[in-house]
């Protein structure tokens, strides 16, 4: 009986100091969290997170999540889904996902927003790409209702095709 209660708290005292023993400092646990948290997924509607600071004055771009098909050049059909949001208010203007339409267009012919056509060059099939796009890029000073004039817009782009 002794042996196994000995056994117990050598195996108690092991699990202890494999968890750091609740000092957060120990090095490697943020791997091991980031290992173990759900990967997100271009299946699943974006959260777009409100922006803070002044909008910038060119385009920038985040991949979200790297795509691993395909990688979108100009010429190629691209189907992408969109989340837009207005940077300012940070509020939802549209989204692809509402309508459950994934978006076909030719990238770099015209048809889209030229931050689209910047932005979207170089993802790859299955990424997820964040464009924050100034207003020379976008709608300019005209703007396109609902997109008032001179608005920076966020969006969050998934790359579903590339034909």
């Amino acid at each position: 009986m002794r042996g196994v209660l000995l056994t117990i708290a050598l195996c108690a005292a092991l699990a202890i100091a494999g968890c750091g023993g609740g000092d957060s400092s120990s090095s490697g646990s943020t791997a091991e969290t980031s290992a173990g948290a759900p990967a997100e997924s271009i299946n699943t509607k974006p959260k777009v997170d409100a922006p803070s600071g002044p909008p910038p004055s060119h385009i920038e771009t985040k991949d979200l999540i790297e795509g691993t098909g395909a990688e979108a050049k100009v010429g190629d059909k691209v189907t992408v889904k969109y989340v837009l949001v207005d940077y300012k208010s940070g509020k939802e203007i549209e989204s692809s996902w509402e309508r459950n339409e994934p978006f076909p267009f030719t990238l770099g012919a015209g048809e889209v927003i030229s931050g689209w056509d910047i932005g979207v060059q170089g993802m790859k099939v299955g990424g997820r790409r964040e464009l924050v796009i100034p207003p020379q890029f976008a709608y300019g000073a005209e703007g396109s209702p609902p997109i008032g004039p001179n608005a920076t817009l966020i969006f969050v782009i998934d790359l579903v095709s590339v034909e």
